[in-house]
């Protein structure tokens, strides 16, 4: 299944999109939660497991919800062009930071075993984005995107929500100059060295940033040497 989320991730054309919604920011209140995206994400890439296109994916989201987008753009007096022009970008934005959490569920599925990660909206809510069971040991991922990469260490649960088990960040960073590295000496900028030294990220040839297994094998060394001991 890895395999197959990444040829998917590898037909985005990210540089479109970026061109395409990037500029708009029209919707930008909060949205009621009844036509929020994010459960519709969960569903139909990690649940389905359907590879929908951007442009399918939102085309299934209007399906579903026309009637409660319509009663919230009635409701904020927004221009039908306007908004949905603005609602679109706003899916979009989403859409690209939730599908790379979710290869990244993959990814935690091939190194802690089949049946062992959970993933959905209402995790989300709580804190946990990746939710792994492994030998009685709960692990609660939550992805950040940062100016620095890292892993920050093993955190009290209980600041961030009512989930058993141990909280972890996953800190990484997306270097804007991917696809233009060197300085004009020829020099490696810093922050793509700090990327290609992070063996827990690698990208694609489309500009997607991904996760590799080092993201997790880390702990599930320490729960398998805890079994051992």
């Amino acid at each position: 299944m890895i395999h197959a989320f990444e040829e998917f991730l590898k037909t985005v054309d990210l540089a479109a999109y970026r061109g395409l919604y990037s500029p708009i920011k029209i919707v930008e209140m909060d949205l009621p939660k009844n036509i929020q995206a994010v459960q519709l994400l969960y569903t139909v890439y990690w649940d389905e497991r359907t590879f929908l296109s951007f442009d399918d994916f939102y085309e299934r989201y209007l399906s579903e919800k026309s009637t409660e987008i319509e009663e919230f753009r009635t409701k904020s007096t927004m221009c039908e062009d306007c908004f949905y022009r603005g609602l679109k970008a706003r899916i979009y934005r989403t859409w690209a930071g939730l599908i790379t959490q979710i290869h990244a569920g993959y990814v935690a599925e091939t190194v802690f075993g089949p049946g062992t990660v959970s993933m959905s909206a209402e995790l989300d809510h709580q804190g946990a984005d990746i939710r792994v069971e492994y030998k009685k040991h709960f692990l609660n991922y939550q992805v950040k995107k940062t100016s620095f990469a890292g892993v920050v260490g093993r955190k009290p649960q209980a600041q961030k929500s009512k989930l058993s088990g141990e909280s972890i960040d996953i800190n990484y960073e997306v270097p804007s100059i991917l696809s233009n590295p060197k300085t004009k000496k020829g020099e490696f900028r810093k922050p793509y060295l700090r990327f290609m030294e992070d063996t827990r990220t690698r990208h694609l040839s489309n500009g997607f940033v991904i996760f590799t297994e080092e993201t997790f094998l880390p702990e599930k060394r320490k729960i398998d040497a805890e079994r051992e001991s």
